[in-house]
């Protein structure tokens, strides 16, 4: 830890009101467990959800009109039947994914969220890394400058990522579609449970909350809005759940399409 100077007033534990503490902490249970825990589950997200948006193949099983969805919606040149009407725009190369019109506002949508930026903020910038644990940092700014002051964009991306969620829904119902007619198997279960575990991450947000509540002075007045308030405050008492869930949720329902893809089987109930 930079320990303060005559010229860079101390913060945080080296404020002048604090008390003169030399260990970094005085805890003695396992208090790194939680950030490890956290730092390898992010990790595991990050390095398959990055191969798959790169690796451009075995995305969609056109016979059960299965689409994961790292891939929706499908606007490149070699998305081929998966790009259903979404005009095919860009280009065919393997730097690019062919969802990348989507995924950068969903990674900023997990990137700003309220939970997820305090689980990286004490895992990978360990700011700090536990409560009583005394962060490596001599100075802090809050999320009043770059690049921290971008996080104050979450209320946007909340609305397009409403979006998207609208296009995953739309995607799993056209799962039910096959060439041959009506169709269900295992493939539409996983697909309509992921979709519908995205929608209560994406409206238990705390910007859903301020949408449906927020700025009013009297909830009397307004009966409808106060109880979609009060509905949607439910949901945010687990939105860190809901956070976890749905990542395996994504890696689950894309895996799962993977593998309908390469072997062309998939648990079929009816069709």
């Amino acid at each position: 830890m930079s320990a303060p100077t005559a010229d860079r007033p101390g913060t945080g534990v080296f404020s002048p009101t604090r008390a003169r503490i030399s260990q970094r902490t005085l805890r003695t249970d396992n208090w790194l467990k939680s950030p490890i825990l956290t730092d390898l589950g992010f990790a595991a997200f990050v390095i398959y959800a990055t191969v798959r948006a790169f690796q451009q193949d075995h995305f969609f099983v056109e016979k059960y009109h299965y689409l994961t969805p790292f891939y929706s919606p499908c606007i490149s040149k070699g998305c081929g039947a998966a790009s259903d009407f979404w005009p095919q725009i860009l280009p065919d190369v393997w730097w690019l994914p062919y969802a990348a019109a989507s995924l950068p506002f969903l990674l900023l949508f997990r990137l700003t969220c309220y939970y997820y930026r305090g689980a990286y903020y004490r895992s990978v910038w360990q700011a700090p890394t536990a409560c009583a644990v005394a962060e490596p940092h001599a100075t802090y700014s809050g999320e009043t400058k770059l690049p921290l002051i971008i996080q104050n964009t979450h209320r946007y991306f909340f609305y397009i990522a409403g979006i998207i969620s609208l296009i995953n829904t739309y995607d799993a119902i056209m799962a039910f579609h096959t060439p041959n007619g009506f169709g269900f198997g295992l493939g539409n279960v996983i697909l309509l449970v992921n979709v519908i575990m995205l929608w209560v991450y994406t409206l238990s947000c705390h910007s859903c909350r301020h949408v449906v509540g927020g700025r009013l002075k009297h909830f009397s007045k307004h009966p409808v809005r106060y109880w979609l308030w009060g509905q949607v405050s439910k949901l945010n008492t687990r939105h860190k759940l809901y956070a976890w869930i749905t990542l395996g949720t994504l890696m689950l329902t894309d895996f799962y399409v993977m593998m309908v893809s390469i072997t062309g089987w998939d648990l079929r109930f009816i069709g």
